[in-house]
């Protein structure tokens, strides 16, 4: 496969993403809407995210699931990465998700040109010419989602469901403050915990390598994240 365009970091990636400038070079697909919080918030300096559009409207229209967002990270990281973050819910039902690995198709750069646009559909990156692996969590979405709970691994293209485990986190009347999210991506062998706590674990005959991270919401969940970090491992 061909090495993504970009230069792949390799140092330990810190983004307090608490300020316009570290949201620098992110690249929002779909209704995505910011607000920062500071360091004397209750919430602490972070990220609020959101979607921006009419899902009621839109729901109406036809086109509901064009309602939710994705947020990427314009940095390239190795294969092998440990990736965590701060997360809160606050409002609204939804789902939330992490991309990992995301290339484009055929070894070209998530961002080429030639790729087809994207635009927060989730059928675009789940079965268009987007190569990776996605973790969905505090999935509220739908009433199945709520009565049995569960974070998912998938796959893509493809949308194959490859690993699966129970969901811990509480819905956002009772959210603890912040929970640790952590995605650990070792050669072939991916693991995801919440508060050190792993949920599931995945072996992959065909490892994806070096790409780019991006967080994923469904409307209308508005959640709260800080203190991103990812991590090379050797």
């Amino acid at each position: 496969m061909t090495a993504p365009a970009a230069p792949t970091v390799t140092g330990t990636y810190r983004n307090a993403l608490a300020s316009p400038e570290d949201l620098a070079g992110w690249v929002a697909e779909g209704p995505v809407g910011v607000r920062h919080t500071v360091a004397g918030d209750a919430l602490g300096a972070g990220l609020e995210l959101r979607s921006t559009a009419d899902e009621a409207a839109l729901v109406a229209d036809g086109r509901g699931d064009h309602a939710h967002l994705t947020f990427w990270c314009p940095e390239v990281f190795g294969a092998d990465v440990e990736v965590a973050w701060d997360f809160r819910p606050l409002a609204g039902d939804g789902l939330a998700m992490l991309f990992f690995a995301a290339t484009g198709t055929d070894g070209r750069d998530l961002f080429d040109p030639a790729l087809a646009g994207r635009t927060g559909y989730y059928p675009q990156y789940h079965s268009g010419d987007v190569s990776t692996l996605h973790v969905s969590y505090l999935r509220r979405k739908w009433a199945s989602e709520k009565r049995f709970r569960t974070c998912n691994l998938r796959k893509s293209p493809g949308f194959r469901l490859v690993a699966q485990g129970a969901d811990p986190l509480p819905g956002p009347d009772d959210a603890d403050g912040h929970y640790r999210v952590r995605v650990t991506k070792r050669g072939a062998d991916v693991a995801f915990a919440i508060d050190d706590l792993t949920l599931f674990t995945f072996h992959d005959d065909a490892p994806l390598g070096a790409g780019r991270i991006g967080f994923r919401q469904m409307s209308p969940l508005v959640a709260h994240y800080r203190n991103l970090e990812v991590t090379p491992l050797s």
